[in-house]
């Protein structure tokens, strides 16, 4: 008894994939940080940039938390000139 077999109060995750376009040209280690940045962030749950293609990152994030607008903010509070093209 007092055992709960489902939390209502918790909400299930919904993510979502949207890809971002860097539009300077980031050496390694700034890339690396960035990523690193992002994947530390409440609502994110990954971050990365595509291989080859080092101009557009793929970012997953749960809507319930944050939003796409959300996300691009969090990658121009870095210091990056960065703009969504849309989701995957």
């Amino acid at each position: 008894m007092g055992e709960v077999a489902c939390d209502l109060q918790a909400r299930p995750e919904h993510k979502i994939e949207v890809v971002v376009h860097v539009d300077e040209t980031l050496e390694e280690q700034r890339r690396n940080d960035l990523v690193e940045t992002l994947n530390g962030m409440e609502g994110i749950h990954s971050a990365e940039f595509c291989p080859l293609r080092f101009h557009l990152m793929l970012v997953q994030y749960d809507s319930n938390n944050i939003n796409s607008r959300d996300v691009l903010s969090r990658v121009k509070a870095q210091n990056v000139h960065a703009e969504l093209i849309g989701p995957v």
